[in-house]
């Protein structure tokens, strides 16, 4: 039998972990500090730039359209990557769909004001089957090619995320961006002109739990994210939803006064009414009337720099 001192320490030593193991069990879980990014004045990124990465057309919009507009108007210099055709998720035949959504994807891009748009065109719910090493490889050059500070992108760590589309990005993503910065990875885009650069900070976020630590406060850039929902009419909810969802409720003899009293409303209503209830919701609990939860990674802690500037003696 463990002698009772042993027990009480390791139940004491195994505290932090079952803290952890909690923090995690719902969507907006936090660390233990959690910063809230508000809006700053001027232009405090400028010259930096972000690659906003996203599947299909309507996951920037719907995760993080605040937060990419926000970054935008403090200076950044944005671009969309695309990584599928969205053939399986729109309207009428494959064809019919592929085009809807390439033009509600550079729609997008134009209402959050993101310069450039790449469409890597892989397959809608196929990206499992695709070369990771190809994805890794085209993501790279990319960063390099636009010198990328910042990422945008479904988190890697995400929990349950049944999308394969979702997280085989992600994964690249997550790999891509320190792989960037080597000297030995795809030496061919050196003699091409590029350079190394790897990525610095990402913004990681998610369908489902993940360990959040940084909320970004987007309410002055609501109707941005809006107007970019609005956009995506082959997917997603400036589609059929609101119209849908009043008619069934309309069946079943009720009605959402929320929605207003016709389709074309609807639409509209639907986005600010139901869709934004997320980031009101994940606000509420930070004293803010909108956000936009992400897991934060940053550049990492300069130790040599910061030892030589604690440490260093002139020579003698």
């Amino acid at each position: 039998m463990m002698a009772p001192m042993r027990r009480r320490t390791l139940f004491t030593a195994a505290l932090p972990a079952f803290a952890a193991a909690q923090a995690i069990t719902d969507g907006t879980a936090t660390t233990a500090e959690v910063i809230i990014d508000r809006p700053a004045s001027g232009k405090p990124h400028s010259g930096k730039v972000l690659a906003a990465i996203q599947p299909h057309a309507d996951d920037i919009p719907l995760f993080a359209g605040g937060t990419v507009a926000k970054l935008i108007a403090e200076g950044y210099t944005g671009h969309l990557i695309r990584m599928t055709n969205d053939d399986m998720a729109g309207p009428g035949t494959i064809g019919d769909t592929v085009l809807a959504n390439e033009k509600d994807n550079a729609a997008v891009a134009r209402i959050l004001g993101l310069q450039k748009v790449f469409n890597l065109n892989y397959s809608n719910h196929q990206m499992d089957q695709e070369s990771t090493l190809e994805i890794r490889a085209r993501l790279i050059f990319l960063f390099r090619l636009l010198r990328v500070d910042t990422v945008i992108c479904y988190d890697p760590w995400g929990h349950y995320e049944e999308n394969p589309d979702h997280y085989v990005t992600a994964k690249a993503v997550e790999a891509a961006c320190w792989m960037a910065g080597g000297s030995k990875d795809y030496p061919e885009h050196f003699e091409a002109g590029l350079k190394p650069h790897g990525v610095s900070e990402k913004y990681y976020f998610a369908r489902g739990p993940q360990l959040v630590n940084r909320v970004v406060d987007i309410a002055p850039f609501v109707e941005k994210k809006v107007e970019a929902n609005r956009s995506n009419v082959a997917q997603g909810p400036a589609g059929s939803n609101g119209a849908r969802l009043r008619r069934s409720l309309a069946e079943k003899g009720l009605r959402l006064p929320a929605l207003g009293e016709n389709d074309e409303a609807a639409s509209d209503n639907y986005i600010r009414h139901i869709l934004m209830q997320r980031d009101m919701e994940a606000g509420r609990k930070y004293g803010l009337a909108y956000a936009e939860p992400f897991h934060y990674i940053g550049p990492p802690a300069d130790l040599v720099g910061d030892y030589v500037k604690k440490h260093a003696v002139p020579l003698r």
